[in-house]
């Protein structure tokens, strides 16, 4: 069995777990199948795993920049409890269940590649790392009653492949909404809150302007370059909260704030507020990288995978990471951050004034990493379908989804409830404690509720894709019936007479596919 388990970790670790090898090899495989030359296939390969790692890049700066941030809050608020963080729990799970993760993961892609070849639902999902954490959470709970190794990955494998497929498919007639195209799918598992986003937006905003037609006097038109706005609106966030941080734990614990990054401890009050400073700064730059990234992998995954829709699965659409949102309204996203973490602000008040009391539900803290990502791209989804109001509202329940799903997910977590951290985005929450509870059946009995649940979700997925996604529903349909037709920038490669958009948005990122035309 070592031998076996040898070859699958360093596949899922070394290789599967890494987004960025992924799409490159998913991107060589679809310029082969386009009989691209070899320099071709090994430079778009190349550009799109450093688009990925781009990407990662620019994660790792917003993380490490709102690292002190979180601090500081917990700090102002006196607030303590779980952190949902993905990272974290999954590297804790690693160390007990490694190998078993390891083949759940590998059974679960390849379920998930029969299920796009033979099932309507013909989406691939390239985002690596939401693969672990999802194979992690998978077996953490099914190894919770003392199942078999065999018992836990087959099962698992089977869920994971069916997740795979069907939340991109549950997503996608509110991710057309966002893109204007149907040649990229969302492929990340916070799906549940952006559809929230985008139902919220299609409910309360049939007559909001778009977040990216803000107003502003003619001083103010710097803040029409998003990579400004965002620095600028964290430059003040990080302010505020210093000097109230500094008020209420005093110069001393303060001025360690910025330990922990390249600022080093504070030689005084000035000092204290400038690397505050900085830390905003940072935060806009670590946003413009992702969205840099972003535009590079578009223009080399996009036109590689029409070779793999017509050679291996016809009709495929790659499901990306959700930054691939981003450039589509940026305001959006930092409208949505904002909103997300607001309601994370207000779940938690909740969960500890009336939850925790009366039913036991741990006290989650808002994770500022998962409220940008899923926050922004809630936004996104809000912003498509209502403007700024479906913006504001749909990120704002994503905010209070991220906050009560972990809290519902640690109580069938078993052990690992006790670790202080958890999956933090809307799918792990939902789909974790529904089949944690499914499987409390015990023995094959609980494995087989499992299965049906999964069924149950392939089932839906099929009903949504032919029912509505291939009928070509529109959920924005509705507003712009309401609100005047506006023309706004053609994006790159769109066909003259194409239909304009139904609120200006910024062009999309280069080898994005042309909006469809009116009907």
């Amino acid at each position: 069995m070592g031998r076996l388990v040898t070859p699958a970790t360093f596949l899922v670790n070394e290789i599967l777990s890494e987004p960025a090898y992924l799409i490159g090899i998913i991107t060589a495989v679809g310029l082969i199948a386009m009989k691209k030359s070899a320099g071709q296939i090994i430079g778009g390969a190349i550009k799109a795993t450093l688009g990925f790692l781009l990407i990662g890049a620019g994660a790792g700066l917003v993380t490490d920049s709102l690292a002190p941030l979180g601090t500081m809050i917990q700090g102002v608020t006196g607030a303590h409890g779980v952190i949902p963080t993905n990272e974290a729990i999954v590297g804790i799970a690693q160390d007990q269940f490694g190998s078993r993760v390891a083949w759940l993961m590998i059974l679960g892609f390849v379920v998930s590649l029969l299920l796009a070849r033979f099932t309507p639902l013909r989406y691939v999902f390239l985002t690596g790392h939401h693969m672990l954490f999802m194979a992690t959470l998978l077996t953490v709970v099914l190894a919770d009653g003392g199942r078999s190794t065999v018992a836990v990955v087959a099962t698992g494998g089977v869920l994971l492949g069916i997740m795979l497929v069907a939340m991109p498919a549950f997503a996608h007639p509110w991710t057309k909404r966002v893109t204007g195209s149907d040649t990229v799918a969302i492929g990340h598992f916070g799906t549940a809150g952006y559809i929230v986003a985008g139902a919220a937006g299609k409910v309360v905003g049939k007559r909001s302007r778009s977040t990216e037609e803000m107003k502003l006097p003619e001083g103010l038109r710097f803040l029409r370059d998003s990579m400004v706005a965002t620095a600028l609106s964290m430059l003040l966030i990080y302010l505020v909260l210093a000097v109230l941080y500094l008020v209420k734990e005093g110069q001393r614990t303060a001025f360690k704030a910025f330990a922990a990054g390249t600022g080093g401890v504070a030689t005084g009050t000035g000092n204290y507020l400038m690397q505050s400073v900085m830390q905003g700064l940072q935060f806009g730059i670590a946003v413009a990288v992702i969205l840099f990234g972003v535009r590079t992998i578009l223009g080399e995954l996009v036109p590689a995978f029409q070779g793999i829709a017509r050679k291996v699965v016809p009709g495929a659409l790659p499901a990306l990471d959700a930054p691939i949102v981003f450039p589509y309204a940026q305001n959006a996203v930092l409208i949505g951050f904002i909103a997300s973490f607001t309601g994370g602000l207000i779940g938690l008040a909740l969960l500890t004034w009336v939850f925790n009391p009366a039913f036991g539900l741990a006290l989650v803290l808002p994770g500022l990493v998962p409220h940008f990502f899923t926050g922004g791209a809630a936004g996104v989804y809000g912003n498509a379908t209502g403007g700024r109001r479906g913006a504001v509202v749909g990120a704002f329940l994503n905010g209070l989804l991220i906050t009560f799903l972990p809290a519902l997910l640690l109580q069938v977590l078993g052990a690992f409830g006790d670790q202080n951290t958890t999956f933090g985005d809307a799918d792990f929450g939902w789909f974790g404690a529904l089949i944690g509870n499914a499987g409390k059946a015990g023995g094959a009995a609980g494995l087989v509720v499992v299965l049906l649940l999964g069924l149950a979700v392939l089932g839906a997925a099929i009903w949504v894709q032919k029912r509505v996604v291939e009928t070509g529903w529109d959920p924005g349909a509705a507003r712009d019936a309401l609100m005047p037709r506006e023309s706004a920038a053609a994006p790159a490669g769109a066909e003259s007479g194409s239909a304009p958009a139904a609120y200006a948005k910024i062009p999309p990122p280069a080898g994005a596919p042309a909006p469809p035309p009116a009907p």
